[in-house]
């Protein structure tokens, strides 16, 4: 049974994902400090609010180090959840030119909404992708997963991008590299295939 540290930092909810991650299998656990992030198996960074924040509560508990001493140096299978995955980003514009964690070449920018469509972008919308990456493996494109956010992701490398999501022209709804993914949308609410992409993510090694 795998052991995932889900990163515990203040900004969220984290009830959810510790019960989807357990309906899945993994033995689940809060993250508070550099001791509960070395013993884990795989490390999940949920997030709702505000990216300077979120990296202001990273910062203050000294977790920014031993997150990448794990994912990066020791390639801990890493899955960020919505503000999450935005913070693997090298910078955002919300809340002025805040620095993310920067593992990802990629930006934060506020959605731009088209004709009839509104902000924040809230609710079931449909995730396109090829089918050929194992977080996805088993879930037809085009599903439906649920979804709360006012920014959007933005990369500088196309292959990082698995799947993206048309609202506002189309924005990014999955990266990933190696061993780390991020989802914008939240799983854990997203029922059947949420929880299957929770599953596949448990069987991701390193």
């Amino acid at each position: 049974m795998a052991r995932v540290a889900v990163v515990d930092y203040g900004l969220c909810n984290v009830d959810s994902v510790l019960r989807a991650l357990s309906q899945c299998g993994a033995q689940a656990y809060l993250a508070h400090d550099a001791t509960d992030i070395k013993t884990a198996d795989k490390i999940v960074l949920p997030g709702v609010g505000a990216f300077d924040a979120a990296m202001a509560e990273l910062t203050r508990a000294d977790l920014i180090s031993p997150l990448a001493d794990a994912v990066l140096a020791e390639q801990v299978p890493f899955l960020g959840i919505c503000l999450g995955m935005q913070l693997l980003a090298r910078s955002s514009e919300e809340g002025g030119a805040a620095g993310g964690l920067d593992w990802f070449d990629a930006h934060v920018r506020r959605i731009q909404p088209g004709i009839d469509e509104r902000v924040p972008h809230v609710g079931w919308n449909e995730v396109d992708h090829d089918e050929s990456s194992p977080i996805l493996a088993g879930i037809p494109t085009r599903t439906d997963f649920y979804f709360v956010h006012s920014y959007h992701l933005e990369c500088s490398e196309p292959d990082e991008v698995i799947a993206t999501t048309p609202f506002a022209g189309r924005v990014t709804a999955v990266v990933g590299r190696g061993t780390v993914f991020g989802v914008q949308f939240h799983p854990e609410k997203s029922q059947q295939f949420g929880l299957r992409l929770l599953a596949n993510f448990l069987a991701v090694t390193a």
